[in-house]
């Protein structure tokens, strides 16, 4: 489904020129729950920005569902983040003087979803996450772990069928932590494909596949045998 051959990120020219990936072969099948962790620097934030088509690498080639991702222009590569991609950050990156429905309906609005549409399934994605009952606040008025969900409501209130998780736990405690990966975990049995960047080996063992870079190379991937499942 992800394909990325020989992929290499360049920053700079030069003696300050920065080789933030060097020459990664990743492939991510549908329906797969992968981590991606790493120290601060190994590369982990390049690779995920290029999954998601919020950058170009300097070498080589990406294709998702066998279409070359880099044959397209900035407007078609918008399309693809709306409609196959769902984000989720560690900051949240919700628009503070909006409503938790307004902010998980924004996708929506920039797909032109009819308004009766939209509104339907922005609350149907945050009775998903558990939020029903705090849809009309706004962010300052929502803890940490609701702020998450509305993030995580977010994405995937365009069905999405690939989520990109960028430290998505790194501001929560550990009950929140749980409960946001018992989300993510529910989400990939019924087909998503996950992609989450992690610094925690606790939160990496809930899925299914931990990749390790390192100064912007893959030196390690593995499957997590029986994934952490820890609410059985």
């Amino acid at each position: 489904m992800l394909m990325l051959r020989k992929i290499s990120k360049q920053y700079g020219y030069g003696i300050t020129r920065v080789d933030a990936l060097s020459d990664v072969h990743l492939y991510i099948e549908r329906g797969e729950f992968v981590s991606i962790m790493g120290k601060s620097g190994s590369g982990k934030s390049t690779l995920m920005n290029i999954i998601g088509c919020l950058d170009r690498p300097t070498h080589g080639n990406y294709t998702i569902d066998d279409n070359d991702i880099y044959s397209y222009n900035d407007n078609d590569l918008a399309i693809i983040r709306n409609e196959k991609i769902g984000f989720i950050f560690q900051s949240f990156n919700l628009l503070p003087r909006i409503t938790a429905f307004q902010n998980v309906e924004l996708p929506l609005i920039y797909a032109r979803i009819p308004r009766a549409e939209r509104k339907r399934l922005a609350r149907e994605a945050l009775v998903r996450v558990g939020l029903e009952d705090r849809m009309h606040h706004r962010p300052n008025e929502l803890s940490g772990g609701q702020k998450q969900r509305v993030a995580t409501a977010r994405a995937l209130v365009n069905s999405p069928s690939i989520i990109l998780a960028d430290e998505p736990t790194g501001n929560l405690d550990s009950a929140t932590t749980a409960e946001i990966l018992k989300l993510f975990c529910e989400l990939n049995d019924e087909g998503a494909t996950i992609v989450c960047v992690t610094h925690e080996q606790e939160v990496a063992e809930y899925s299914k596949r931990i990749i390790t870079l390192h100064d912007g190379t893959i030196v390690n991937d593995y499957s997590v045998t029986g994934s952490s499942r820890r609410w059985d």
